[in-house]
């Protein structure tokens, strides 16, 4: 069973100070993920390449994210959550800066490789900590808590990252994270919780190559496909090769009694469901961060920093939902929020294909407004969602699964959203101002289909599910 360290504070200290080292970690994630967004057309422009291809840049990381979370888990139960928060922090900020100091695409592509891997460790250790702090009666308020400072950062993300390449140097947008990293550092030390297993299970080792190499290359081949560089006998070629890895990690998971990845949560029906459910609806909202800066920037002919502030209301809606999310749950239940909510996320994403220089400011905002609250009830939904039936000993591996798949459907909404735009570009890499905004407003209307799709997941709960956490029917 997890223990504190004999050096941690006291239970009521824990509870009250770790939501605020977790947030200011989420915080500096958070700013890292948003500031770049507005940036992409300027930083594609110094590095001489295609706003396009700047993709990888954003999908590296993500995918960092994903290749290294499962093994966060195990590393937290070995040597400690305070060790691990502290190093990830360190290992982030060194990304930072060396995203900073980037030359060229393939040299920035590398740096976000390793705040990918910073980036790793700090957010599921973070959750790992949080839940096991809190019971589950005090999770989704404490949960929510967390993400609230945590979302100033995409609050002031768009904007900071918009007057940094207006007034400054694109560079600078990295080099933010280096005193809040330091600050961040300085408080895990003094008041992070030590939670870790007296004897953790051994790493597989195994799993982990067959996984990671499995999903690097699903990733890669999304982001090649559709372009001229390779043919497509090799795309078919690398998507076998991909396939046939992630299908030797499933039999060997299967087979084995503690896998990277334990591959029979899945039986627990709300686990299931949330997970595969919350991946399916961010295929749709995960390339959304990447399209709307190229509209409001390419097709709008925005300022980075203008775009920044249509940016700006998604943010300010998901801190003011999170105020609101458990009165919602208590009333309505996991089941119908996900289900109409889901849906109301599609609708919202596809009409962003109706702005154009002739749509009113205040309506984009609204749109901005609209998409930011409803994604924000889904996240809040479904990260809670995860661990309603889940054991206190399936709580880690919960987490890393959990926010695995999140990480890999945020980087292939991204690959995917620039694919449809790319097929609808017809494979043109110097498109004109009107063959681009044409593309990216189908890009929201098929992302938006993909959306409201995934309802069929979520279709699959009960009215009672995560009774024991939403407290549904209890505030009638």
């Amino acid at each position: 069973m997890p223990a504190i360290s004999p050096s941690a504070t006291s239970a009521d200290s824990v509870k009250r100070l770790l939501p605020w080292l977790v947030a200011v970690a989420f915080f500096m994630e958070a700013l890292d993920t948003t500031i770049i967004n507005t940036a992409v057309p300027t930083i594609a422009g110094a590095l001489e390449v295609g706003p396009l291809s700047l993709k990888a840049a954003l999908t590296s990381y993500t995918l960092s994210l994903a290749v290294f979370i499962p093994v966060s888990g195990w590393v937290a139960d070995r040597f400690g959550t305070r060790r691990v928060f502290a190093a990830a922090v360190v290992i982030f900020t060194l990304g930072s800066l060396l995203s900073g100091l980037s030359v060229s695409l393939p040299m920035l592509v590398g740096s976000r490789i390793v705040q990918g891997f910073g980036g790793a460790m700090m957010m599921p250790v973070g959750r790992i900590a949080m839940v096991r702090t809190f019971p589950k009666s005090e999770l989704l308020k404490a949960m929510s808590f967390v993400v609230i400072p945590g979302l100033i950062g995409p609050t002031l993300g768009p904007l900071v990252g918009g007057l940094i390449v207006h007034f400054l140097h694109w560079r600078m947008i990295f080099f933010v994270n280096i005193p809040i990293g330091l600050l961040g550092l300085y408080l895990i030390l003094r008041h992070m919780p030590d939670y870790r297993l007296a004897q953790p299970a051994p790493l597989d080792g195994t799993g982990f190559v067959l996984f990671g190499l499995g999903i690097a290359l699903l990733s890669y081949v999304l982001e090649v496909f559709g372009e001229h560089g390779m043919g497509t006998g090799g795309v078919l070629f690398l998507l076998a090769v991909a396939i046939s890895l992630l299908a030797l990690y499933w039999r060997h998971a299967m087979s084995l009694a503690r896998p990277l990845l334990r591959l029979d949560l899945f039986a627990t029906r709300t686990f299931r469901v949330a997970v595969i459910g919350s991946f399916l609806t961010r295929l749709g909202v995960g390339g959304m961060p990447f399209l709307l800066p190229l509209l409001y920037q390419i097709g709008l002919g925005f300022q980075a920093w203008q775009a920044g502030l249509l940016l700006m209301p998604q943010a300010l809606a998901a801190m003011s939902m999170k105020m609101i999310v458990q009165r919602i749950l208590t009333r309505f239940g996991y089941r119908r929020v996900l289900i109409v909510n889901t849906c109301l996320i599609g609708l919202t994403i596809a009409l962003f294909a109706t702005v154009t220089s002739a749509t009113p400011v205040w309506l984009i905002v609204l749109q901005a407004f609209l998409f930011g609250f409803f994604s924000s009830l889904h996240y809040s939904s479904v990260n809670t969602l995860v661990f309603t039936d889940l054991g206190d000993a399936d709580t880690s591996m919960g987490s890393s699964i959990s926010s695995t798949v999140q990480q890999l459907s945020i980087s292939f909404g991204i690959a995917l959203a620039s694919l449809i735009t790319g097929l609808f570009l017809g494979g043109a890499t110097d498109a004109a101002v009107p063959q681009m905004t044409r593309a990216i407003h189908y890009a929201f209307i098929v992302l938006g289909a993909v959306t409201v799709m995934s309802t069929l997941l979520f279709s699959r709960l009960r009215p009672t599910d995560g009774q024991s956490v939403s407290r549904y029917g209890q505030g009638k």
